[in-house]
């Protein structure tokens, strides 16, 4: 199934929540929207479900326009984050609902809906009631709900993110598993960079009700077309340095290293150059890699990573590295992190990712 939104917009009580969306999801895959809160990802699913109808533009399927087309006559299944279970009813009454609401006969009925709740772990809970279930079979119940009738899209909007990390751990590598066919086009939501990269595919990038980039979820982390897509495309955001280009097309960054830029900015003018807090390294990586004399203002454990902030001792930049490990260094310690000239991101004046960018290996 092939879905496409032309121009899509959504305004309700005088204020817009979509933007002329243009988006064409790949089929078979799964796509996921990844954006801040509020960005505009559960009103795009809503539109794609036909729960809501767009105040302008079109909605597509298999190039047929359904934009007036109600959810009740389109084959599709949508997830919440909140477990939407029938309390009364068995988890096999649960999961079997929708087969029973398009008549399908019992022998069938029965047999789907063990081979679903089989594939979710969740078979030994047939005959119990949601009460008695905790909050992991409860979402692989509601998950199941939504697989047994075999629709053609599938809409999870931030389906786990009320779960503990390793139960989310878990379901996330099912789905993955279960989508695995290519029978079924996806549309997942997500506010994080991290859990878009483990779900791999396609990633569309939404921020302020409009998708800023579309395309596979690893080239879009990559190569984020401009400074907007690179802020949402990080977690924690990445270090962005503003820098003027001279004539010459070097950019001479605050914190003393010089970049040059071939081709791509012909010419002088102000651009952003971007770090990952990932590619701060307390060691040399290469010997290209230039050091960054700072002080440490704080330090973060989180899990098995330890977050640093930290001042430049030239420009009085601040800078954050996410290192992995633990690392116990004490607060006001003078430090040397480490810069590879060919992982930083350089951005135009128009805000845009530049390519051919070559950084030159020594300091100012």
């Amino acid at each position: 199934m092939v879905l496409e939104l032309e121009r899509v917009n959504v305004v309700s009580v005088g204020q817009s929540h979509l933007y002329g969306v243009d988006l064409r999801l790949t089929p078979g895959a799964i796509n996921v929207l990844l954006g801040p809160t509020q960005a505009g990802k559960t009103t795009l699913m809503r539109v794609m479900a036909g729960l809501d109808r767009p105040s302008s533009g079109r909605v597509l399927v298999d190039g047929k326009d359904v934009t007036g087309v109600g959810v009740r006559q389109r084959n599709l299944a949508m997830v919440y984050q909140q477990f939407i279970n029938y309390p009364a009813m068995t988890v096999f009454d649960n999961i079997a609902s929708p087969l029973k609401l398009q008549k399908t006969d019992s022998a069938h009925i029965a047999q789907r809906v063990n081979e679903v709740a089989e594939k979710l772990h969740i078979e030994h809970l047939l005959q119990r009631r949601p009460g008695e279930l905790s909050g992991g079979q409860q979402q692989r119940c509601a998950l199941a709900r939504a697989l047994v009738k075999r629709s053609s899209l599938v809409l999870l909007d931030e389906p786990l993110v009320n779960l503990d990390y390793k139960l989310r751990e878990e379901l996330r590598a099912e789905l993955t598993t279960l989508f695995a066919d290519g029978k079924t086009t996806v549309v997942y939501a997500t506010t994080e960079p991290l859990e878009a990269l483990l779900l791999g595919g396609y990633t569309a990038v939404v921020d302020k009700g409009r998708v800023l980039q579309y395309g596979p979820t690893l080239d879009v982390y990559t190569a984020p077309a401009t400074v907007d897509v690179a802020a949402v495309f990080n977690d924690p955001p990445m270090n962005m340095l503003t820098s003027d280009v001279s004539e010459g097309g070097t950019a001479h960054l605050p914190i003393g290293i010089e970049v040059r830029l071939e081709r791509a900015l012909t010419t002088a003018g102000t651009c952003r150059i971007g770090i990952r807090p990932a590619n701060l390294r307390l060691a040399p990586r290469t010997s290209h890699s230039l050091a960054v004399p700072c002080r440490l203002e704080l330090a973060e454990l989180s899990g098995s990573e330890t977050y640093l902030h930290l001042h430049t001792q030239n420009g009085g930049i601040d800078l954050i590295a996410q290192l992995q490990g633990v690392h116990q260094i004490e607060l006001g310690t003078s430090l040397d992190v480490f810069i590879d000239p060919d992982e930083l991101f350089v951005f135009g004046p128009d805000a845009k990712l530049v390519a051919g960018v070559e950084a030159s290996h020594g300091a100012y």
